[in-house]
């Protein structure tokens, strides 16, 4: 029986599914120490906004309007806000 190989990508969530069926002892070979980060954040921080239902629907329509995703709606407010 042949093993899997471990999955050449940059994601952190296909990679945690892969050894979370697997064991890191069963590729002993493929591994090389790694001193410098891999990943790098791709965006800035998260930060939480807490809406009334009210005020999420209403979001939700805004956005919809301008045929865009809530949370890009949110960024291009913060982003006019603070320029």
């Amino acid at each position: 029986m042949r093993r899997q190989q471990i999955p050449r990508t940059d994601s952190i969530r296909e990679l945690a599914k892969f050894w979370d069926t697997h064991d890191v002892t069963d590729f002993d070979d493929e591994l090389e120490e790694v001193t410098e980060p891999i990943f790098e954040p791709k965006r800035g921080a998260v930060v939480e906004v807490h809406l009334k239902p009210r005020e999420a629907a209403a979001l939700k329509r805004l956005a919809e309007s301008k045929d865009m995703a809530p949370a890009d709606l949110i960024e291009e407010w913060v982003r006019q806000k603070v320029s």
